[in-house]
């Protein structure tokens, strides 16, 4: 088959990449679900075909039950629940992975209807094709994070719980990142070329905003937001005394302690509060146009807002509803942080 080299924009392929990023936002929150409502190790076999159909009836149900009850969570933390109690955990948790079945039917059916009818400019293949495996790899990190919770613990291991999300918001930066390639060509403008310096600092908070993310999950694979719950102290006071307990390991310590892992996420909090902030009043008084100025406040305003949802998630202790919120917003800012990053270095 021949491809038609002279396609460089496609907005069907951007629509396509543009409506997997909403998906993957979606599982994030989900996936946020069955963590603060202790659901996510209700299901206890990875069955990537059959486990689409759910128990259809008693004998289903009870089987699926025994299965649960055999894990360190149910005999620890939920010993004597209901059969109706379980099932409320076990929705989440099927919901979690049907969305991630659906993904891959959403990514790969319009990926090849969109090749065949060659609607994906030529630059963009492999990066589509990466994007496939990304999430692929999503599936089995998955996987691998639940299965750290079904022996000894009664949680998944926290850094498994931070690597999946972090895999996760990656094929989210892919998406968005060759959404826009898509939609607007590699061409650039004619004029004003941003100073490295603008492109360079973006680049910085998107990792900033990425790193945040991921102490956040620490701090959920912890339940580290349900404790320490003033501020602006910690604990009543300016450093945690418990931030490491003697004889812990620089590791255990920075992924398993519940005082450091807040800690941390306040610290880079702030940090990446007063980042923004500089880069925003720097940017707008540049000689760049306003699109990409913008784009800067429109961050800046969402890292407020994210901040405070931070501050009320932990003052009220992690509420479902809250918690939810408080993590869908840390994908919002950090897609705004792609858009930012990608709109400068085209200016």
């Amino acid at each position: 088959m021949r491809w038609s080299y002279n396609l460089e924009r496609s907005q069907s392929t951007a629509l396509w990449l543009f409506g997997v990023a909403a998906l993957i936002l979606a599982m994030v929150v989900v996936g946020g679900a069955t963590r603060l409502t202790g659901s996510g190790l209700s299901i206890t076999e990875w069955k990537p075909i059959s486990g689409v159909i759910p128990p259809l009836n008693a004998a289903g149900w009870t089987a699926e039950f025994q299965h649960y009850q055999q894990i360190p969570q149910y005999k620890l933390v939920n010993l004597g629940m209901s059969l109706g109690q379980f099932k409320v955990l076990f929705w989440w948790e099927w919901a979690h992975r049907l969305l991630g079945r659906l993904l891959g039917v959403v990514f790969l059916i319009p990926f090849i209807v969109l090749l065949v009818f060659r609607r994906v400019p030529k630059r963009l293949i492999w990066r589509c094709a990466l994007i496939f495996v990304l999430g692929g790899l999503q599936g089995v990190v998955g996987w691998w994070m639940v299965s750290s919770g079904l022996e000894k613990n009664v949680l998944v291991a926290p850094e498994r719980l931070a690597t999946h999300l972090g895999l996760a918001l990656l094929t989210l930066i892919a998406c968005i990142w060759t959404g826009l390639e898509a939609w607007f060509g590699k061409g650039r403008p004619v004029g004003f070329r941003a100073d490295p310096v603008w492109v360079r600092g973006a680049v910085g908070l998107v990792v900033i905003v990425f790193v945040q993310a991921m102490l956040g999950a620490l701090v959920a694979g912890n339940q580290a937001g349900r404790i320490y719950t003033d501020w602006p102290l910690m604990d009543g006071q300016v450093f945690p005394a418990a931030y490491a307990l003697k004889g812990q390991g620089v590791w255990a310590v920075l992924a398993h302690s519940q005082a450091a892992v807040q800690f941390n996420h306040r610290l880079v909090a702030y940090l990446l509060l007063a980042s923004v902030s500089v880069y925003f009043i720097g940017f707008a008084r540049s000689a760049a146009p306003e699109p990409p100025k913008a784009l800067a406040l429109y961050l800046m305003l969402g890292v407020m807002v994210q901040a405070l949802l931070g501050i009320l998630t932990l003052r009220m202790a992690t509420p479902l509803w809250l918690g939810l919120l408080h993590q869908l917003g840390a994908a919002g800012v950090l897609t705004v942080a792609v858009a930012l990053a990608w709109r400068v270095q085209r200016v």
